[in-house]
């Protein structure tokens, strides 16, 4: 019914988050109406990108430099370092502005069902980066799952005796939540985790 690039299009596309083989399918003829407007600058740009992109050799970040764009800004505090997850955990924190300080990319969590050991993850270069006497504290913020967790705990392990503090991100009622709307364990973090006002 259709050709085998256009075939293998979908099967593509259909291998991003958020995209079954309907949405794909979608997706695809929507680039391929826009062929000189859209498919044919994307697939370019996506070369592009595949070329030049690399994780950064300070913290793990994923950026066309090396060191990325968040290393390579000497107004960062290199005081702190948020531990986080993958890249788009990285790029979350930085659309609010709110954290100035240096990052470190973990490549995952520990995950005993899918083989995933402290050995894959990117945790020796955290403790060599905690040696430095300029990084006074790490915060972790990762995933508040039970592998998010897990990994929070070998990493504080693996941090004990560097003589920094280890912090990790609240967890509990978000803003603007409604606690009819919350699940059990958030409404537990919540009160185990309250503070004076």
């Amino acid at each position: 019914m259709i050709g085998p690039e256009i075939e293998r299009l979908i099967q593509l596309l259909s291998k991003l988050p958020g995209l079954g083989p309907r949405s794909a399918r979608r997706a695809a003829l929507h680039l391929m109406k826009r062929r000189d407007s859209l498919l044919v600058p994307l697939s370019e740009s996506m070369a592009l990108a595949a070329e030049a992109i690399r994780n950064c050799s300070v913290c793990g970040n994923l950026d066309s430099r090396d060191p990325c764009s968040v290393c390579s800004d000497h107004s960062r505090d290199r005081s702190t370092i948020c531990v986080v997850e993958d890249a788009g955990d990285l790029w979350a924190l930085e659309r609010t502005r709110a954290f100035r300080g240096t990052y470190h990319v973990l490549g995952g969590t520990l995950s005993a069902l899918q083989g995933v050991g402290p050995d894959d993850l990117n945790i020796p270069s955290l403790v060599e980066r905690a040696k430095d006497p300029v990084v006074t504290e790490v915060i972790l913020a990762l995933n508040a799952t039970v592998d998010g967790q897990t990994t929070a705990h070998v990493v504080t392990d693996r941090l004990s005796g560097s003589g920094v503090s280890v912090s990790r991100l609240a967890h509990g009622v978000p803003v603007g939540g409604e606690l009819d709307y919350l699940d059990d364990g958030t409404l537990t973090a919540a009160l185990k985790a309250r503070r004076p006002l």
